[in-house]
């Protein structure tokens, strides 16, 4: 049996080369015999309360060292690693923790208050308490860990787990609804590796900067959990910030980062951005959300080259990927399926296979897709078809060479006077309108029309923009009938932690200010 568990690939870089730097972090770095050490000693706290093969340890908490330990203690006693978005509600909290059903939570003091007023509705017995890190709050209650840490005997070994052994269950985010916990096996979390290593200029030894939320598959299983793997340094930082990154770049000349499109255009607003050097950071993967064309052409007119990719949770993470030297030749593209992965467009109600430019359903199959949703079977049975094909959601096309462009999300789509509206479509043009510093498009019920077309804007400061402005800009792009016929303006569009529009929230602030 092939072993393909990565705190068994931890545990043996911590044999043969224990003095290397597993983990850069403010609250202390970890040499990758401290990380396995550590780990290891957590996994024993971990079994002496039954937690084993299969069970769900939870962690609430930004990005941290912690993170890291918990998820490869869990890994080490084949138990499955549930991270939790610490940006939740407590209602949503609630609902990811029972789903779950895990029974231990691993917490910063931040996010304790809320798992305490949910607890009661969930199967948690156990409750850990991070209070060895210098960047979190120091708090007492729960069981401190640090204390139980350092005197469990180390675990003296690691469960070994085959391709189809559970890893991660991983909440969508649930833009459309209520989220879906996302099973992960180790075999996904594996080929999706050996597609990354494949596609992108990454070598063992790399240092890769982990600034985007960890909790999100793109953040952690893109590069972090490689990195780990093959020997690398993770730059763990709690959130990312524009300036900050800079620093880090100029200190550690770090190698590769994974980062959602609202992270670029942010760094792209700081002062004097592209007087930095940049050469060290040969892979930067962007994705989980839809990239406007002119914030690539911007980095790349500096020598900075955005690669574009495509996924989802359930494809763990990526299923295309645009290589570098594409970057302007297709510009706008989500690139090329991955070596191992296999994508179609399809017609969405027939499900036939479409032609070169015609948009349709994206479909996915291939070992780094998931293998259902957690004990959901009906929806898992709504994501499959009957080969094997996962039903993304997703529109788009391929192009004559077989590059993939996304047009937008199923369900956003909206349907105008008879006419098909892609909110990403018109998203994409008035993203570049100057001024705006971010976009949504919706749909609003209109009794003429069906549906009409609703631009959500914030704007750079001093700006005023009006209707008639947004409407001749995208005119010069779009069909009459795809420009917006209502304006919004906001301080802040809405936005989850993996930089998706929250669609939800958006048409219901719409609809309340109708």
């Amino acid at each position: 049996m092939i072993d393909v568990n990565p705190a068994s690939a931890v545990a043996r870089n911590a044999r043969y080369f224990p003095d290397v730097t597993a983990v850069r972090y403010p609250g202390g770095d970890l040499t990758y015999a401290q990380l396995d050490d550590k780990a290891a000693r957590l996994a024993t706290v971990l079994a002496e309360d039954g937690v084993g093969t299969g069970d769900r340890v939870a962690y609430a908490g930004l990005n941290s060292a912690a993170f890291l330990v918990t998820m490869l203690a869990t890994f080490r006693l084949g138990a499955i690693f549930v991270p939790v978005n610490f940006r939740l509600a407590e209602p949503e909290l609630q609902r990811v923790l029972d789903r779950s059903g895990a029974r231990t939570v691993i917490c910063e003091e931040g996010h304790r208050g809320q798992v305490d007023n949910v607890r009661e509705a969930t199967a948690l017995t156990r409750f850990l308490l991070v209070d060895d890190d210098g960047e979190v709050s120091a708090a007492t209650g729960w069981e401190p860990w640090a204390g139980l840490v350092s005197a469990a005997t180390p675990a003296p070994s690691v469960v070994a787990r085959t391709f189809d052994d559970p890893a991660i269950l991983m909440f969508t985010s649930g833009t459309t609804g209520l989220p879906k916990g996302v099973i992960l096996t180790h075999g996904n979390a594996w080929w999706n590796a050996v597609n990354v290593d494949t596609m992108l200029d990454t070598r063992r030894g790399d240092v890769t900067y982990a600034g985007a939320p960890l909790f999100h598959i793109g953040a952690l299983n893109s590069f972090a959990l490689r990195a780990l793997v093959r020997g690398g340094t993770v730059l763990v930082r709690r959130s990312f910030d524009p300036a900050g990154f800079l620093d880090d770049l100029a200190t550690y000349r770090f190698n590769s980062m994974f980062g959602v499109a609202a992270m670029f255009a942010a760094l792209a607003r700081v002062p004097g951005v592209f007087e930095h050097d940049f050469n060290s950071l040969r892979s930067i993967v962007v994705a989980g959300a839809p990239v406007p064309p002119a914030l690539i052409e911007q980095f790349a007119a500096h020598g900075v080259l955005l690669q574009q990719a495509w996924g989802l949770t359930e494809t763990a993470p990526f299923a295309t990927h645009l290589p570098a030297e594409r970057t302007l030749t297709k510009v706008g593209s989500a690139g090329i399926p991955m070596p191992y992965t296999e994508v179609r467009v399809v017609d969405a109600n027939t499900n036939q296979p479409l032609k070169p430019g015609e948009a349709g359903e994206l479909v996915v199959r291939g070992p780094n897709v998931t293998p259902g949703y957690w004990e959901n079977p009906e929806a898992t049975a709504a994501a499959f078809d009957e080969e094997g094909w996962f039903h993304s959601g997703d529109i788009g096309y391929l192009d004559e060479d077989g590059c993939l462009y996304i047009v937008d999300r199923l369900k956003d789509m909206i349907i105008s006077g008879g006419e098909n509206v892609y909110p990403a479509e018109v998203e994409r043009v008035l993203s570049a309108m100057p001024g705006v510093v971010d976009v949504a498009v919706v749909g609003a019920v209109d009794e003429q029309w069906g549906e009409t077309v609703v631009a959500v804007v914030s704007t750079a400061e001093g700006v005023t923009l009006t209707l008639e402005d947004v409407r001749e800009y995208a005119a010069a792009h779009l069909a009459r009938y795809k420009l917006p016929r209502v304006l919004r303006i906001v301080a802040k569009v809405p936005r989850n932690a993996s930089g998706k529009l929250e669609k939800l929230v958006i048409r219901r602030m719409i609809e309340e200010n109708a």
